[in-house]
């Protein structure tokens, strides 16, 4: 308890009556480093808040029971127990108690660990105060919710596994965050985004850190293997259901019983092959090929496209049964080019997994090497970049990456420099020449608004823009989205901060 008294006086000192309020929200920080604890000192210097700090796992185990915070905030890396086995042991005996981690070395395994053990979400180090305050209230609010309900269970902990997923951007970091939620739950996955994207890790994340990670995992390119081929390969056949069945073949479900399959492409499946596994989904059962006798098999299916299935299913090349059935829970991955400040990361990451299959030291890479990799459109995403990396790796002469070691597409892109409309030296606007399309017009302005962020004009400028897209599309987030290039989620963020359903319903 030792570690708690230097701020419990500084409690002490505040205005009498400030702790004894019953709606004081109960705020406990775990953090070896004092100056972290100064600065939640100030940050949530607040009547309406009691705050107390811990320097260790330990101590804080300690008062838990007593104080019976609503909110803890902890550190990873503390000295003694660490922070995942401080939030392992808190949610043993307070399911209540939410929890927030934080580190300053986020990676892929703390984030799926952290919210497969009930984190209610986990911040980096350096904070973003605003993003801090909005998590911690959102926290707060759900906390005062949860006293009014029945807790959930914790969620169960499982082996590690290295995951080659990089990413600290804030579309990454949701999805390691949903990979974690869903490591409870037999629920079916459906996982989109462009080729090259990472699907295939992603799905493997989810079995990896789900309840069946004894059991088998297969996965199957349902675009790989031919339609009169894929039947058998899931389902198997009996001996003589077509010429050269020899003999009777177990397919991949029934190997697959109590474990996880991986339907890659599954945008690419027949119609005919969709109702086979609509049945799957529904009942559990399938016949062999050439059988007549059901199979009962107990599977859980994640599937994965880089197809539209939403338009697939308009233009019924796909069953909309079986898509609301593989809609459970979707993941969306994020093209590259939308998450760009993580391309540092995964050169890095890429360099180094090139060292060490050919047993040398890493190559360095020059900064304009990095610019030029920063700068170019990546249409083949995660995938293009790993290659590219390979490729400079193996052409490079020296130590170190040059531009003449890149393909002369990427090479290419050091050169490009961003459009600059606007001149807010000289006081006056350049003639902003008009895009063919509102989605060139959407990443123009976005090119802009990154360049001129001081400019008051920009934001009138944005959000004028956005309801121009929500208008032309009447209203379907998606696809005002794609008109805009940008994601769902940003636009979400422009709507919240322009306040736009309001103006939409005037017009």
């Amino acid at each position: 308890m030792e570690e708690c008294k230097q701020y419990r006086l500084f409690q002490e000192s505040q205005p009498a009556g400030a702790l004894g309020q019953a709606s004081m929200d109960k705020l406990l920080v775990i953090d070896d480093e004092a100056d972290v604890q100064y600065s939640f000192r100030r940050i949530f210097n607040s009547p309406d808040m009691e705050l107390t700090l811990a320097s260790s796992g330990e101590a804080a185990l300690d008062l838990i029971p007593k104080l019976k915070p609503d909110l803890v905030l902890m550190d990873i890396r503390l000295g003694g127990l660490s922070g995942l086995e401080t939030l392992r042991r808190i949610r043993q005996f307070d399911t209540k108690c939410l929890v927030i981690l934080m580190t300053a070395y986020g990676t892929t395994q703390m984030a799926i660990e952290a919210m497969k053990l009930g984190a209610y979400d986990y911040l980096l180090k350096p904070f973003d105060l605003p993003k801090l305050k909005i998590v911690v209230a959102s926290a707060l609010k759900a906390a005062r919710d949860m006293r009014q309900v029945v807790s959930y269970e914790p969620l169960l902990a499982s082996e590690d596994y290295t995951l080659g997923i990089v990413g600290r951007s804030d579309a990454m970091q949701n999805v390691f965050k949903l990979i974690g939620q869903l490591a409870a739950s037999d629920a079916t996955v459906l996982v989109t985004g462009e080729s090259g994207t990472g699907k295939e890790l992603v799905a493997r994340a989810i079995y990896h850190h789900s309840r069946r990670n004894t059991q088998p995992y297969l996965a199957i390119n349902c675009a790989a293997i031919p339609e009169n081929l894929l039947e058998s390969e899931l389902f198997g056949h009996e001996r003589g259901a077509f010429s050269g069945a020899v003999g009777q073949r177990i397919g991949k479900f029934e190997q697959c019983h109590q474990g996880t399959i991986f339907l890659d492409e599954i945008g690419d499946m027949s119609l005919t092959m969709q109702t086979k596994i609509l049945r799957v989904l529904q009942s559990g059962t399938f016949e062999r090929v050439g059988g007549n006798q059901p199979v009962q098999v107990d599977v859980r299916i994640l599937a994965a496209t880089n197809k539209p299935l939403d338009q697939a299913v308009a233009n019924r090349l796909f069953r909309e049964d079986l898509f609301y059935r593989l809609n459970v829970v979707r993941i969306q991955i994020p093209p590259l080019r939308e998450r760009k400040e993580d391309i540092p990361l995964l050169v890095n990451y890429f360099l180094k997994k090139n060292a060490a299959h050919s047993q040398l030291a890493p190559k360095s890479i020059s900064p304009q090497v990095l610019e030029a990799l920063r700068n170019y459109h990546w249409p083949g995403n995660v995938r293009e970049l790993e290659n590219t990396i390979q490729r400079a790796t193996v052409v490079a002469k020296g130590e170190a990456i040059l531009s003449g070691d890149l393909p002369a597409e990427v090479a290419s892109a050091a050169a490009a420099e961003p459009p600059i409309p606007l001149s807010p030296e000289a006081g006056q606007a350049e003639p902003l020449q008009a895009p063919a399309d509102l989605r060139q017009m959407g990443q123009l302005l976005f090119q802009w608004a990154r360049t001129q962020k001081d400019l008051k004009i920009l934001p009138a400028v944005e959000r004028e823009l956005v309801i121009q897209a929500l208008t032309e599309v009447r209203g379907n987030q998606v696809q005002a989205a794609k008109l805009l290039g940008i994601t769902r989620s940003t636009l979400r963020k422009r709507i919240e901060k322009f306040q736009i359903r309001q103006d939409l319903t005037i017009r």
